[in-house]
């Protein structure tokens, strides 16, 4: 018998295991010790207008977010999902105002998934980094949002349809609707994710290229479809935020890549791929989120909040490696 299960009831978990159990949920203490402190700091945080701003910020960066979570688990990730979400928006407005909302909402939705598509196409098959791939989309697809808009606000002279604008203000039973879109969207994609072959086969891909090929796993093809759920979750935040803004902004979704990345690696994610758990990119998510929202609140200055959300990013980046060195 080892001496550290000595004096141990049978079925106690040992010393080892806590250790591994509370290693499994830092982002989840780092989210519980952020909120303490931010409630310590200011009596608004726990006011509900404020918990209602919180996830209402929250909703539209967890969609993309969730897209990106598929993409890092599968050994990649994604530079231009912030071009994608205001690609999307400004295609959903201008398309809403001729033909109807639901086909603004399908073509916007489609060019995410073409963005994605592309995106995975030059990756898998022809063979180009993700840095390099992503990083070419992001700068030609906000080109093509800044050509197409001319830099300005689509709105239309008598502005979106009301029902449109509803879905971005409006409320069911006190819950946001955007939030109700967040969270049906994080239900679907986390069954498909740890439910689905699919997902199976997107750890397999992730953790190891060859192996899962050799297993008989279309490599390339789960590759090229994590980009097109990537790219449809990005445009679909891009519609929602159109909504909340009232309007298809071409400057929308700035930095949104880095802050899904970071809300990602957060969460526990392996940025090498292979690892991670969506509803721990949520909380990451909710780490992010609620960052910034308690600087806004204690006054402090919006450029030193880019600051703090850099470290956080440096940070998370820096313990994912020292987390791989130590396994």
């Amino acid at each position: 018998m080892s001496s550290n299960t000595l004096g141990q009831a049978p079925g106690m978990p040992t010393s080892t295991s806590w250790t591994k159990l509370l290693s499994g949920q830092i982002p989840a203490l780092v989210l519980l010790a952020l909120c303490l402190f931010s409630a310590f700091m200011s009596d608004r945080f726990i006011s509900s207008a404020n918990i209602t701003n919180i996830l209402l910020q929250a909703s539209v960066l967890a969609v993309v977010t969730i897209g990106m979570t598929y993409v890092i688990i599968g050994g990649g990730f994604d530079l231009s999902v912030g071009s994608v979400v205001a690609l999307a928006g400004c295609i959903a407005a201008e398309v809403m105002l001729h033909s109807g909302i639901v086909a603004g909402v399908v073509a916007g939705a489609l060019s995410g998934v073409a963005v994605g598509v592309i995106n995975g196409y030059v990756i898998a098959r022809v063979g180009v980094s993700p840095f390099i791939a992503t990083l070419g989309s992001m700068v030609l697809v906000r080109g093509v949002v800044l050509l197409m808009t001319q830099g300005s606000p689509i709105v239309g002279e008598e502005g979106l349809p009301d029902a449109f604008v509803s879905f971005g203000t409006g409320r069911l039973y006190g819950v946001p609707y955007l939030v109700i879109a967040a969270i049906t969207s994080f239900i679907i994609f986390a069954w498909t994710l740890h439910r689905t072959a699919f997902g199976t086969r997107t750890y397999a891909v992730g953790g190891n290229k060859e192996a899962a090929f050799l297993s008989g796993v279309p490599v390339n093809r789960v590759v090229i479809t994590t980009y097109a759920i990537c790219g449809f979750t990005a445009a679909i935040a891009g519609v929602m935020l159109a909504a909340r803004l009232q309007s298809g902004q071409p400057t929308a979704g700035e930095f949104y890549e880095l802050s899904a990345i970071a809300a990602v690696v957060l969460g526990g994610a392996a940025l090498q791929g292979g690892e991670g758990k969506l509803y721990k990119s949520m909380i990451g998510v909710l780490i992010m989120t609620i960052l910034a929202n308690s600087l806004n609140l204690m006054g402090v200055d919006s450029y030193w909040q880019r600051i703090a959300v850099g470290l956080v990013i440096i940070l998370a980046a820096a313990a994912d490696q020292m987390r791989h060195k130590h396994k």
